[in-house]
């Protein structure tokens, strides 16, 4: 039975004796353990830190997870432990890069090509706890100031750390010495901010039913509140909606308003009077000027042309004219509009 063999024919003789890869010559990884005599493996390499490349004329950086094909190759152990090489090539400028594993610090180093982008990740941190190697502790045993000094910093961290522990179980003790009156506390916070949240959800599906809104309203905040209140909103209908229709001019004109260039500091009552009435006529003029130009309003009476309005001509009587009465018009015979029908 031939059986799943990825397509490849082995004949029957062979079957079970040996694979198809070995029959045809080829290894099962193919193309990638073309060096496989050399100890030479092609595997998909990615960037485990930033790097500078050094063979580039210009400085280029090499960002952290950049994969490559890189040859893999065994150069060394650490005790028992294999010390790997991956040797790649940058595609900008073709130099070579190899970076080699190193067990004893479990890390990358790398040793041709390009240089370890120093982020400073290398640096002991506050709450880190450095661990020494087997030479620094040689040399502070073998060197006296240097296990003074070693002492020394000890000594403040110790009490560093000993204040920052006693904080934090001064906290602890404060804080949950009743785990019952503490969770009492945490849920009764809890409840009432659920109260809160529930009534606002409540207005809030109030006021989308209301608006027909079919979106989610955000809460409220102290710039919207800020904002809306420079709103300001009109008069709807009445009598001083009309006023103010009626005071406006028909067509917008271009220039600002005269309110606003008119504002001047006046020191007399005689200017002060003389504005007045100049306002008081320019807002009659522009009304009755609206209320003959604008047919869609409906004045409740209507106005009559003032006496100063209409134009007098005043003309001097001949004494030839006759002082009597005109004669009557003469009216011709006007036909009865209705008919009798009784008549024949």
């Amino acid at each position: 039975m031939q059986g799943f063999n990825m397509g490849r024919y082995v004949p029957p003789e062979h079957e079970g004796t040996t694979s198809a890869n070995k029959l045809a010559g080829k290894h099962a990884l193919g193309a990638r353990a073309r060096k496989s005599g050399q100890g030479i493996l092609t595997v998909r390499f990615e960037m485990p830190f930033p790097i500078w490349c050094t063979t580039c004329p210009k400085p280029t950086i090499i960002g952290q997870g950049v994969r490559f094909n890189a040859e893999k190759k065994k150069v060394g152990n650490y005790y028992s432990t294999p010390i790997y090489s991956f040797r790649m090539k940058h595609v900008s400028c073709g130099g070579p890069i190899e970076i080699r594993t190193d067990p004893k610090n479990t890390a990358y180093v790398v040793t041709e090509g390009a240089k370890k982008r120093d982020t400073g990740e290398d640096k002991v941190q506050e709450g880190e706890i450095r661990i020494r190697t087997e030479e620094e502790r040689e040399r502070s045993a073998n060197d006296a100031f240097a296990a003074l000094e070693g002492k020394v910093e000890d000594k403040k961290q110790a009490a560093n750390d000993k204040s920052r522990i006693e904080e934090l179980q001064q906290a602890k003790e404060r804080d949950w010495d009743d785990p019952g009156e503490a969770n009492r506390k945490l849920r009764r916070a809890f409840r009432a901010e659920r109260k809160i949240r529930q009534k606002k959800e409540v207005l809030t599906e109030e006021l989308k039913d209301r608006m027909s809104l079919g979106m989610d309203l955000l809460e409220e905040t102290e710039e919207d509140r800020r904002r809306a209140g420079f709103v300001e909103f009109g008069e709807v209908g009445g009598d001083g909606a009309v006023v103010k229709a009626q005071s406006r001019p028909l067509f917008a004109n271009g220039s600002k308003s005269g309110n606003a260039l008119a504002k001047r500091v006046k020191t007399t009552k005689a200017a002060l009077e003389t504005d007045r009435r100049r306002e008081k006529l320019r807002q009659e003029l522009g009304n009755n000027t609206r209320a003959v130009l604008d047919p869609f309003l409906k004045a409740e009476k209507a106005s009559t042309p003032s006496i100063s309005s209409l134009r007098l001509i005043k003309r001097k009587r001949s004494s030839t004219e006759s002082l009597e009465a005109p004669p009557p018009v003469k009216q011709d015979n006007v036909t009865p509009a209705l008919v009798d029908y009784d008549s024949d």
